[in-house]
């Protein structure tokens, strides 16, 4: 049996800046006032043969919603972010500095993507770029890599961000996209349930950018 909540008209909302690194629109700092659809299945149990109860499934989203609310969104795998002090990124010397004013803006793409993917060429292939993505999993970062930081300091390609660390929510993705958002609630969802004894088989979560708009991912 399934159950569903619409986001709307339950308040399940948050409001969010991020961006999505080197998009060619969406590179900019942006917000949406997102909202989430959850749909949960699985067998009815319990003293009132409920599949689950409501108060749980919107409890366990608004949680999520009131730490992402207002707030920055930054993802802390993404290979195009290069931050302050973590992942072996350092400030570049004053050689490098001057090195990288004789590109022009489109030779600094280059050179930044480069940089990044010395053993990659640079023809590869949607399919490629993907594995290499997943090859280099065991180098992502923890939250805790930035803990006792007061400011989150960050490059993508020629563009230098520092953001004060109570303005941010630093998640373990790879993008602050919908897709990746839809994925991050469904998960935690789905563990929260479990964890409260209920026997559901998928939690389903669709995060919407606006009406109209936005990306649905089911956990097993």
């Amino acid at each position: 049996m399934k159950i569903m909540i619409n986001g709307i008209n339950a308040g399940l909302r948050f409001s969010s800046a991020h961006i999505i690194p080197a998009h060619a629109s969406c590179g900019f700092i942006h917000g949406h006032s997102y909202f989430v659809d959850v749909e949960i299945e699985g067998n009815r149990s319990g003293d009132y043969d409920f599949v689950v109860d409501f108060k749980d499934v919107k409890n366990a989203v608004r949680s999520i919603c009131k730490k992402l609310d207002h707030r920055v969104l930054i993802p802390i795998n993404n290979k195009n972010m290069k931050f302050k002090g973590i992942n072996h990124f350092e400030e570049l010397d004053s050689d490098e500095k001057e090195e990288s004013e004789d590109y022009p803006d489109e030779d600094l793409n280059k050179s930044a993507d480069s940089e990044e993917y010395k053993d990659s060429d640079k023809s590869e292939d949607s399919d490629e770029s993907m594995d290499s993505d997943k090859s280099s999993d065991s180098d992502e970062l923890s939250v805790l890599d930035f803990c006792n930081k007061d400011y989150v300091e960050f490059i993508i390609k020629n563009k230098e961000y520092k953001f004060p660390m109570e303005d941010c929510v630093l998640l373990p993705l790879k993008h602050s996209s919908a897709e990746e958002l839809s994925q991050y609630f469904a998960n935690i969802i789905f563990e929260d349930l479990k964890e409260k004894g209920y026997e559901i088989d998928s939690v389903s979560v669709c995060v919407n950018e606006g009406i109209g708009q936005g990306a649905f991912c089911r956990k097993e």
